[in-house]
């Protein structure tokens, strides 16, 4: 086997071994918050989820129309 051919098995496998951690790490679970958070007063988006205040016409995050 020529050399620059292992060098691009060597980096192959390292930038698949980065991958793999990378994907593992990005699997792990969100720890959840010990305080409480109220969603009183909110309403939340129909397109993005997101919590906006009761009295917006529009979605703060993406624009979109909001219920009510």
């Amino acid at each position: 086997m020529d050399q620059p051919l292992l060098w691009v098995l060597v980096i192959a496998a390292f930038a698949g071994v980065l991958a793999v951690a990378a994907v593992l790490k990005r699997d792990t679970p969100i720890k959840e918050s010990p305080y409480a958070v109220s969603t009183e007063g909110e309403k939340r988006c129909p397109k993005c989820g997101m919590g906006n205040q009761v009295v917006g016409a529009r979605c703060i995050s993406c624009g979109a129309d909001l219920p009510g």
